[in-house]
Formats: C-alpha cells, structure tokens, sequence
C-alpha cells in the first residue's frame, strides 16, 4: 500500500514539476476535471460541493483506501483538502532479452536501478522496487550519477533521480530491423 501511494506522490510532483498547476490537476481524471481556474469534482449521488481556497491552496492526499470517488474535509474552518484515490499501478516490468546484457555490463542491482528510474523515483521508491536497503539504493545511484547514467535533484529531504539522454540510450532496444538488415548483406 505504502509504495503504490508513494509512487502516486512521485508521479504528482512529476507532473507538477514539468506541466505546473494544470498539469497536476488534470492528471487527476476521472475521479476530477481541471477546467482552470475551477476543480471539478465529482463526488457521486448527486451530492455536490465547492470547496474555497480562500488564497490557502490545497492539499492532495492519495489515499489507498479512498474508492473511486474523491473527498474532502466538511468543516470549512480546516485547510482545504481533497483526498483521492490514487492512479491504477501499471503492469509488472517484463524482462527483455536486452536486460541481460544490461546486466551483465552493469551488475544485475545497478541495470534494476536504472530501470527503476526511467519516469524518475526517489531513493525509497528505488529501494523498495530493487528491494534493496535505502542506503544501498543512495550508494548505487551516486555509482550511476558519477557515471552520467542518472541525475539527481534534491529537493528538501527527498532526492529525485531521473534518466540523463546517456541513460536513456543504455536503456534502449536494439533496432531488430536494422541489425537484421545488416547480418543479411
């Protein structure tokens, strides 16, 4: 439960940070619509509410246990908050045949690693999806960082780490057409 809403979080500052506000906000269909400047919600059974900002913003929660349908705090005199449920996790990462030599070029945990941060993950994200310790997971990213493979953006207490082009590439397919055009000439 804890990493599906921690993954959930990741993914909201993700779009926070490369989309702004309406970026944010709008991922959050169907349970809401983003018509700027208002936030549609849903809540079903016809019961509808306006939640006012009043200039004092707004609290995201995802919650694992919220279903289907949004809610918010009743009393007006709490700061507005809207909990959620949060996005369907995607499918279980397949292996490929090209992970083998991923690995065996980096290591089994560092090709994981990498893998893991393809749409950016903390190093308690990458920890638990490599299930390795927190320490562990911060030694094998600064081993990626220092190679170019991965960057690093530290925000607060919590450091995020994406995939630099060079990684990027590392993680790619073998163009199968191509090489195979080219073993037949």
């Amino acid at each position: 439960m804890q990493a599906r809403v921690d993954a959930e979080c990741a993914r909201r500052g993700r779009d926070l940070l490369h989309g702004g506000a309406a970026a944010l906000l709008g991922g959050l269909r169907p349970a809401s619509r983003w018509k700027a400047p208002v936030l549609e919600v849903g809540y079903g059974g016809g019961l509808d509410r306006d939640l006012h900002l009043g200039g004092c913003g707004l609290l995201l929660i995802p919650s694992y246990f919220c279903r289907q349908k949004p809610v918010s705090f009743a009393d007006p005199d709490l700061p507005p908050v809207l909990l959620y449920p949060p996005a369907p996790s995607g499918p279980a990462p397949q292996f490929r045949p090209a992970d083998a030599s991923l690995s065996a070029l980096l290591g089994r945990t560092r090709a994981a690693i990498l893998r893991t941060v393809t749409h950016g993950a903390t190093n308690s994200e990458i920890a638990r999806a490599v299930s390795v310790s927190t320490a562990n997971a911060s030694h094998h990213t600064t081993v990626l960082r220092d190679s170019g493979l991965i960057a690093s953006h530290r925000h607060a207490s919590t450091v995020l780490h994406t995939l630099t082009p060079v990684g990027a590439a590392l993680l790619r397919l073998p163009d199968q057409d191509r090489r195979s055009t080219l073993q037949n000439s």
